[in-house]
């Protein structure tokens, strides 16, 4: 039994001792509901016939099942006859009962009160159709725009049952009605499927205007969310002018473009004609509100898509100052939107990286623009990035460390002093870097920093080095830290040593392969290790 159902479970013992509803259940939260529906029906399997917890503490909440007379008479009366009355925790439990013609007749009563609408909302998935039936005519009936706000978590949650599209579809059917004051709770409900259904809702309505949903997009957490505002907001723009949607576009390929191509960019003399003529219309709506109140909250959103697109946005408006800042951005895909837009509008990238690269020590790049210069430029600008190796923010170290990998610019005895770098970030590249050459790098001192007396991230970077070697420097390596009190340099250092097999520069018949593969037994079955003992030339 997991924690849902023992928390249930214990709140239908609650419910049948007489314990209100509201006291039990924390009637907000969709789990709850979830838990009461399925405690109420667990039952240990041993001994046979065992019944559910509650039931040893109260009587079943409706008496036994009728005959088919019986629940005819029953539903033409009423559902009950006055000496049968139940309260609303008696109710709930019979919801939720495991004999599902009690499940029926309690719906029906179940719909003079209110608080048990969201069991209702449950039954309309329940696996008995004449159940399901009902509870769906009882919510169809019961919720309007009011319930539907508060019940919209638990609708949601239901949908993704087998038969939970009901409830869903009834939800989108309410609301499609709803004022806008109807959606505010949605929007700041904490469930995002709630959220995102709501903001999906709102835009296909149109509830929301341009700049509020460009708000939305930079500041909400969810990243569904931002893209969804973010792409409604600039949809309006490419209302406007059909042009914006081919900027964003065109954007996108620019990235696509120099992943594929690299240097080539065979885009650039495609579009020379489309930069002289783009200066007929650039700067149409910079004094708009439609850029004040859609394109620069959308600049400072966190989802690289959202600025990506934002970014593009600025070709349109003339704005190469705005856009030439993202040019060193964190994310690859708008410094490739930024660099487009830069270039239709006149500017050039390269010098804008090399003049960044080249400030004085006192101000120094951004990392972006250390690993912007590395894609856009060629290897010639090799010498702007190796000073950058000793630069004091390790962030613009660890870029020049990948910016010099990208320009296929690597020397092993310059790169080799950053494996001590305090910065885990500028250790990881270095290593990315260094592992090619790994059997050009002194191994001694390498084993050495496998030692416990080096910080983590340099014991892992030296034993990456190491396996990369091979042979019985890397078996030599993992062996050594089997017994390391790291628990995940330990595992790696096992792996290590399972998958290891004689390299051609071992020598036939070392011993001190048989004394290393010995020490890591436990790691192999006898016929394994015979095997990898036979491979080495050795025997027994």
């Amino acid at each position: 039994m997991n924690d849902d159902v023992g928390s249930g479970t214990a709140a239908a013992v609650r419910l049948a001792e007489g314990a209100p509803l509201r006291a039990v259940l924390s009637v907000t939260d969709p789990a709850a509901w979830l838990a009461l529906d399925a405690g109420v029906r667990w039952a240990p399997w041993y001994p046979q016939g065992a019944r559910p917890e509650w039931e040893y503490v109260a009587p079943s909440p409706v008496g036994p099942a009728r005959s088919g007379a019986s629940r005819n008479e029953e539903s033409q009366t009423g559902g009950s006859r006055p000496d049968e009355q139940l309260d609303e925790s008696r109710l709930a439990l019979a919801l939720c009962h495991r004999d599902g013609r009690i499940r029926e007749a309690a719906v029906h009563r179940a719909t003079r009160h209110p608080g048990l609408l969201p069991l209702i909302a449950v039954r309309c998935t329940d696996w008995a159709a004449p159940v399901r039936e009902r509870a769906r005519e009882a919510l169809r009936e019961a919720l309007d725009a009011d319930t539907a706000v508060g019940l919209a978590p638990l609708l949601l949650r239901l949908g993704h049952r087998d038969r939970g599209a009901f409830g869903v579809e009834l939800l989108e059917e309410v609301l499609r009605g709803a004022s806008r004051e109807r959606f505010t709770a949605l929007f700041a409900a904490p469930d995002r499927t709630v959220r995102r259904f709501a903001y999906r809702s709102a835009v296909g309505r149109g509830l929301l205007t341009p700049a509020e949903l460009a708000r939305t997009a930079a500041r909400d957490e969810d990243t569904v969310v931002q893209d969804l505002c973010a792409t409604a907001a600039l949809a309006t723009l490419r209302d406007k002018d059909q042009d914006e949607g081919e900027d964003a576009h065109a954007g996108r390929c620019a990235y696509e473009d120099e992943r594929a191509y690299g240097d080539e960019r065979p885009y650039d003399d495609e579009r020379a004609g489309d930069d002289e003529r783009a200066g007929d219309d650039e700067g149409a709506y910079e004094a708009t509100p439609a850029y004040v109140d859609v394109v620069v909250p959308l600049l400072g959103a966190r989802n690289p898509r959202t600025r990506s697109a934002s970014v593009t946005a600025l070709r349109k408006v003339g704005r190469r100052d705005r856009a030439e800042p993202f040019l060193g951005d964190r994310s690859a895909l708008v410094r490739a939107c930024a660099r487009y837009v830069v270039r239709r509008l006149g500017g050039d990238p390269v010098a804008w990286y090399r003049a960044r690269c080249a400030a004085p020590d006192g101000a120094g790049p951004p990392p972006g623009a250390v690993v912007g210069l590395a894609e856009y430029g060629d290897r010639a600008d090799a010498g702007l990035l190796w000073p950058l190796l000793a630069h004091p923010v390790a962030a613009v170290r660890a870029r020049a460390v990948a910016g010099l990998r990208a320009l296929d610019v690597t020397d092993a005895e310059r790169l080799r002093p950053l494996l001590d770098d305090p910065a885990p970030g500028v250790v990881r590249e270095a290593v990315a870097s260094l592992l090619p050459s790994a059997r050009q790098l002194p191994a001694d001192r390498l084993m050495e920093r496998t030692g416990p007396a080096w910080p983590r991230h340099v014991r892992v970077a030296a034993f990456r080095l190491l396996d990369a070697c091979g042979g019985i420097v890397a078996l030599r390596a993992a062996v050594g830290l089997l017994e390391d009190p790291d628990t995940k340099l330990r595992t790696r250092a096992g792996q290590s040593v399972q998958r290891w097999h004689p390299s051609a520069d071992v020598r036939h018949g070392d011993p001190e392969v048989g004394r290393l593969l010995d020490r890591g037994r436990h790691l192999f079955s006898d016929y394994v290790l015979t095997r990898r003992k036979w491979e080495a030339g050795l025997t027994g």
